[in-house]
């Protein structure tokens, strides 16, 4: 598959009281499309830098950034890149502007001067992806976290984007509400071809992903699967990071002597694990 989002040689930097605060240097990142992409990092890893840098929010201070062959830092480009790459944030209240949840998911499509059947096609199909269209006629306040969520990614559906980027959109939300949106990007990935870059500190959600990679400091510290990765302790619990509760109780039994393999991520393989262990001693 062709890439959909490319960093080369990226640096970026912020001022702060007069002073420069490098948030990558040299960073490099190829994301194709259709893939599924966790990225992690604790606070201040350059992960939500990474986000912006994609829709070109911000744009780097070296380096390139390119989005479907259309560099960021091209100011032509900018609507362009936007139209194909959607970005949603943590909170939902922030990116919902209208009184009715179908006005709110229409506004996208309207500013991009669509006809109007085309725009009504685009809202009710965008709100049927995310399991919202019964509430097409709701106020957005009235509605849930999950499902404000869920609203929120259908108005960025409704632009036809080929790569949505989330921000830690299940931060603000419970554990209820996490389940719907992660069920939801999970459906949008699989069945619609859609590329999905989630920014996420649960590592619940990175379980099903094709590929996760773990910032530190600005830099790519773990790129691979995610049995692989978490099957990195070590190199997680020093970047200020948890693994999934099965990952960790297979590293504690693997230091006590009894090794189940580098590829236990959730309970299930815990469990298929230890019962081919007990057979074999048999």
């Amino acid at each position: 598959m062709k890439p959909i989002v490319e960093f080369k040689n990226v640096s970026f930097e912020y001022e702060e009281n007069d002073k420069g605060i490098q948030v990558l240097e040299n960073f490099n990142l190829t994301v194709k499309s259709g893939d599924f992409l966790c990225i992690l990092g604790h606070n201040g890893s350059g992960k939500s830098t990474v986000a912006r840098l994609i829709n070109a929010l911000r744009l780097p201070n070296s380096g390139e950034v390119i989005v479907d062959g259309l560099p960021t830092a091209i100011p032509e480009n900018e609507q362009e890149i936007r139209r194909r790459v959607g970005l949603v944030f943590q909170n939902p209240d922030n990116q919902l502007i209208a009184t009715v949840v179908e006005d709110d998911v229409a506004f996208g499509p309207e500013n991009l001067g669509l006809e109007p059947q085309v725009i009504r096609e685009r809202v009710d199909n965008a709100l049927k992806a995310v399991g919202m269209y019964d509430f097409r006629k709701r106020a957005p306040h009235l509605l849930s976290g999950g499902q404000k969520q869920r609203v929120a990614i259908a108005g960025i559906l409704a632009m036809e984007p080929q790569c949505i980027v989330l921000d830690e959109p299940t931060a603000m939300l419970d554990p209820s509400g996490r389940r719907e949106v992660l069920k939801t990007l999970k459906m949008l990935n699989r069945e619609k071809g859609i590329t999905v870059i989630l920014i996420t500190h649960y590592m619940d959600e990175v379980t099903k992903a094709d590929r996760v990679i773990v910032m530190d400091n600005g830099k790519i510290l773990l790129d691979d699967v995610p049995k692989k990765v978490f099957s990195e302790v070590e190199a997680l619990k020093k970047s200020g990071l948890d693994v999934p509760q099965a990952a960790q109780f297979a590293h504690e039994l693997k230091k006590s002597g009894l090794s189940l393999g580098d590829s236990i991520l959730t309970v299930e393989d815990c469990a298929e694990a230890l019962t081919e262990k007990l057979l074999e001693d048999k």
